[in-house]
């Protein structure tokens, strides 16, 4: 934590943290010489730009309508030489997404998004190597549950979905 940050407070400005792909295992933290050795100057300073520019966006879009963006993963590719967003973006399971009205900086916030399945799994004692315990019911149902929550949140309409009686969890990696 920063200093004289406490636990779940907003940062004055959204931050760049680049990584890169492992491997095996998490993500891997990249320096912006990093970033600059791997891309160059102008693309190096587009992605700080644009995930920035992005970020802002989805943190005002998000709060207007009582979810907080704590932080998000943003992939991108060069496709035809042009900088571009992949894969999933700003999904409960690619960011961390808190509730307004239970927000307090000073502890663990109240949130939408996967942390809630990593302390399950955390309280059960997994080292974090395959396999996973397999998930509880209940535990998969909260899960949907808060997903859903945030999906009608962010687009005011409600989703039907069916989910299953068990879940086993395939090989983790921590995003």
């Amino acid at each position: 934590m920063g200093k004289g940050l406490i636990e779940g407070q907003a940062l004055p400005e959204p931050l760049f943290t680049p990584t890169t792909k492992a491997e095996e295992g998490h993500d891997e933290n990249m320096s912006k010489q990093e970033v600059l050795d791997m891309v160059g100057a102008d693309m190096a300073h587009q992605l700080e730009k644009t995930s920035i520019t992005v970020f802002k966006w989805a943190l005002d879009y998000a709060r207007e309508r009582d979810i907080i963006v704590a932080d998000t993963k943003m992939e991108f590719g060069i496709i035809d030489g042009q900088l571009t967003l992949i894969d999933e973006l700003l999904t409960p399971d690619s960011s961390r997404f808190w509730d307004v009205e239970g927000y307090e900086p000073g502890r663990s916030q109240p949130s939408y998004d996967k942390q809630f399945v990593r302390d399950w799994l955390d309280r059960q004692g997994w080292d974090h190597k395959p396999p996973a315990p397999e998930l509880p019911n209940d535990v998969v149902a909260q899960t949907s549950q808060k997903y859903q929550e945030a999906y009608f949140k962010l687009t005011g309409t409600r989703l039907k979905v069916d989910v299953p009686q068990s879940c086993k969890p395939g090989p983790t990696q921590e995003d």
